[in-house]
């Protein structure tokens, strides 16, 4: 049995110049026809310099199930390539953001975003069919105010899938004992969701390179709860960006020296985190 992903497979990492038209204008089609004109939840796609990964990641977007009303727009953060040809291209509203950062991106959706519910979207990331539908029903659920779901890697010549999936069973197993105190510590910006109304309260952070996700979400729990979804349905797939080029071995060495550090933290709760300095971003 075919993964569900596999088909994408087929131009994720490819330039624009060799997407087949017929992708790119059944894309449009399906994309136009999901776009309603009063969303229960907007979709938001960031990129920057994602020409050869973002026509994927909207084919993956023009094939959801979802019984909910949304919006798809995309948020270009000043590409140097073809990223805003492929937004014009996918017919989607989408918006230039010229300071860069995923913080200054993800802000720059939030306001033009008409959903009450608004739902992180990386360019390099690929959504099952029923990823929306099933972060909405939790989402809707009475005291919640965001949620994140589980994610998986491609499978690769450089990774196994055995390694893959041994790497993804014991940080995923890590993320939920942590969620229980730390809720904020296991949301990651790529499947991520929130109430809009509660995010537009309390802005994302553009001064840390790193972690404004986890920021909102921690602002967030003064509204509600923070759900984390482990449902399969739900499992979003990514490329290898938070492990780079090193063997599933070495990251997985790599992040339990990181998480052994500060592991007592999984016993209590906070509501205030001290930013380190390589993680500020440098005043001009």
């Amino acid at each position: 049995m075919a993964n569900w992903y596999e088909k994408y497979m087929s131009i994720y990492g490819r330039p624009f110049s060799e997407v087949p038209q017929e992708i790119i204008s059944s894309t449009r089609e399906r994309l136009a026809r999901l776009q309603s004109p009063e969303p229960l939840a907007s979709i938001v796609v960031i990129a920057y310099n994602e020409e050869t990964h973002l026509q994927a990641c909207l084919w993956a977007l023009s094939e959801i199930q979802c019984r909910f009303p949304v919006e798809i727009i995309g948020v270009d953060n000043d590409s140097k390539d073809r990223t805003a040809e492929i937004f014009q291209q996918s017919g989607i509203p989408y918006y230039t953001e010229y300071e860069h950062s995923c913080g200054y991106a993800r802000r720059c959706g939030l306001q033009h975003a008409k959903g009450q519910y608004y739902f992180d979207v990386d360019s390099d990331t690929l959504y099952p069919p029923l990823y929306y539908e099933v972060m909405m029903e939790h989402l809707l659920k009475p005291g919640v105010s965001c949620a994140s779901a589980t994610w998986s890697y491609f499978v690769d010549e450089n990774h196994s899938k055995l390694s893959l999936r041994l790497f993804e069973m014991a940080r995923d197993l890590f993320l939920w004992i942590q969620h229980f105190k730390r809720p904020e510590l296991s949301v990651r910006g790529l499947v991520f969701a929130y109430n809009a109304d509660y995010g537009r309260k309390e802005p994302y952070r553009v001064d840390i390179i790193r972690g404004e996700d986890g920021s909102m979400a921690l602002n967030l729990k003064k509204y509600g709860r923070i759900v984390f979804v482990r449902d399969r349905r739900c499992r979003a797939i990514t490329g290898y960006g938070t492990i780079g080029e090193q063997s599933m071995w070495q990251s997985f060495v790599d992040h339990v020296k990181i998480q052994i550090k500060g592991i007592s933290r999984i016993f209590y709760k906070t509501d205030h985190y001290e930013d380190s300095e390589d993680n500020l971003v440098k005043k001009k």
